[in-house]
C-alpha cells in the first residue's frame, strides 16, 4: 500500500510579519520563482506516495488550487476547515474522509518547511512502514545545527520517545543537545486506525465533533467543505498537546538532514545566504565608500542583501521611516550601534533593527565584514535613509 501524504496547509505565518494587518502566509511566499507549498508538492510526487489531501481553509483555497495546477498535481482531495482549531482537529477530520482504508499509513507534512536531502527523507520513511501498528506514531526528529530556541525538542531512550522540551532558553537546548536531543520537526507518520484509536482514547470530545464535522461535510469538485456546527465544538487544541503528551507509544525518525521551518528572518536570510550564489546578479551589486552591496532577491514587502563593509569602513548613522531590518553576521567582527547602545557581534549572531531605530555599523578590523540584511517594510529603497553623521560627507 502506498503512503498517503497529508499537507497542514493552513498556518497564517505571523510570527514573520508581527506588526502588519495584512501578511502572506509563509507557505505562499515567492522567494524567488518558488514557494515552500510548491518544493512540498513537488516531494510528495515519489513513488511512494499516493494521491495528497491538503488541509486548509476557505481563505487559502484559490492558492492552493493555483500551486496544485501549477505543479501538474491532478490527482488530489483538499479539506476545507470551516474554522481555525489549532492542529489536531485538522490532522483528525484529514483521516477520517471516506476514502481512506483503515490500515492506509498516512504522513503528515507542514506545508511551510524547507527539507534538502528528499531521498534520505522518503528513504526513512519506507523503511519504517512496516512498523507502524494500530496504536504507535512516528515523529521526525532533525540532528541539532546549534542550539536554538526557535525550535521544539525531545528526548529518546534507544528509539522511543521519552520527553518533548517546547522552545527552550539556549542554554538549556545546549544541555538537551548534549543529551542527543533532535529537533521535533513537527512531522507524524501513522496509520488512519491509530489516529482513530489515539483520538478516542485521550481526546473524546475532539474524535466526537470531527467525526460529525465529516459525515455532514458537503463534497464537491475534490474538495471535502467540513460541517461548521460541529468542527467548531471541537476543542482547538495542536496534536503535540493532544496526543503526543499523552501517549507513550511514539518512536523516533532520527534525521540528519537540512531543514529548517523557515519561521524567522533570521532562517530566512541564512537560506539565501547558503544559496547565494543562485541569486547573485553582477547587475544588483552597487559600490559605496565603506564597501558595497548586492541586493540578492527583492520580495513581496521585503528585500534581501549581502552587505560587504571593508577594513576600517563605517556606514552612516541612520534610521529609516518605512523598514524594519534583520542582520545575520556571516563574517568578521562588526561594531554595532542601536540606538544608546554600542557593541560588537560575531559570526552567526542575529540582530533586529526596530523602524526608527538609530543605527550603524563599523569595522574596525582588518578582516572585511559580511552581513546577510533582510528589509521588511512598505518602502524598500535607498531613499529611506535619514542620516545623521556620515564620515564621507553624505549627511545633507
Amino acid at each position: 500500500m502506498k503512503i498517503r501524504p497529508v499537507i497542514l496547509c493552513g498556518g497564517a505565518g505571523t510570527r514573520l510579519w508581527p506588526k502588519a494587518k495584512k501578511h502572506q502566509a509563509k507557505q505562499f511566499i515567492d522567494f524567488g520563482n518558488w514557494t515552500l507549498l510548491g518544493k512540498t508538492l513537488e516531494r510528495v510526487k515519489a513513488s511512494i506516495y499516493d494521491a495528497p489531501i491538503i488541509s486548509t481553509n476557505a481563505k487559502y483555497l484559490r492558492q492552493v488550487k493555483q500551486h496544485l495546477k501549477k505543479h501538474k498535481i491532478r490527482k488530489f482531495k483538499i479539506v476545507l476547515e470551516p474554522a481555525k482549531r489549532n492542529t489536531a482537529p485538522a490532522i483528525l477530520s484529514t483521516a477520517l474522509i471516506k476514502d481512506i482504508p483503515n490500515e492506509q499509513p498516512l504522513m503528515f507534512l507542514a506545508a511551510d518547511h524547507l527539507i534538502e536531502k528528499v531521498g534520505l527523507f522518503n528513504k526513512a520513511i519506507k523503511k519504517n512502514q512496516k512498523k507502524l501498528t494500530q496504536n504507535n506514531i512516528f515523529i521526525f526528529g532533525i540532528k541539532p545545527k546549534m542550539p536554538s530556541s526557535e525550535f521544539g525538542y525531545f528526548l529518546t531512550k534507544s528509539n522511543k520517545v521519552t520527553r518533548f522540551v517546547e522552545k527552550p532558553k539556549k542554554a538549556k537546548a545546549k544541555q538537551i543537545i548534549s543529551k542527543k536531543g533532535y529537533w521535533n520537526s513537527g512531522m507524524f507518520y501513522l496509520r488512519k486506525d491509530s489516529i482513530i484509536n489515539n483520538f478516542k482514547k485521550y481526546q473524546p470530545n475532539i474524535y466526537r465533533n470531527c467525526n460529525k464535522a465529516v459525515l455532514k461535510a458537503k463534497y464537491k469538485s475534490n474538495v471535502y467543505y467540513l460541517n461548521k456546527q460541529s468542527f467548531t465544538k471541537a476543542k482547538a487544541k495542536s496534536f503535540d498537546y493532544a496526543i503526543l503528551e499523552k501517549t507513550k507509544d511514539i518512536n523516533a525518525i532520527k534525521l540528519d538532514i537540512p531543514w529548517s521551518d523557515l519561521g524567522s528572518w533570521k532562517e530566512i536570510c541564512k537560506m539565501y545566504g547558503r544559496n547565494k550564489r543562485h541569486y547573485f546578479k553582477k547587475k544588483n551589486v552597487f559600490h559605496r565608500p565603506w564597501g558595497s552591496y548586492v541586493n540578492l532577491f527583492n520580495g513581496k514587502e521585503f528585500l534581501i542583501k549581502e552587505l560587504y563593509v571593508k577594513p576600517k569602513g563605517i556606514l552612516s548613522l541612520q534610521k529609516h521611516h518605512h523598514r524594519a531590518e534583520h542582520w545575520v553576521v556571516t563574517h568578521g567582527e562588526p561594531k554595532i550601534t542601536l540606538n544608546k547602545k554600542y557593541f560588537t557581534m560575531k559570526p552567526d549572531e542575529t540582530i533586529f533593527i526596530p523602524l526608527g531605530a538609530i543605527h550603524r555599523i563599523e569595522n574596525p578590523y582588518k578582516k572585511p565584514v559580511k552581513i546577510i540584511e533582510a528589509q521588511v517594510g512598505s518602502i524598500l529603497k535607498e531613499t529611506d535613509i535619514v542620516r545623521y553623521q556620515d564620515i564621507y560627507g553624505r549627511v545633507k
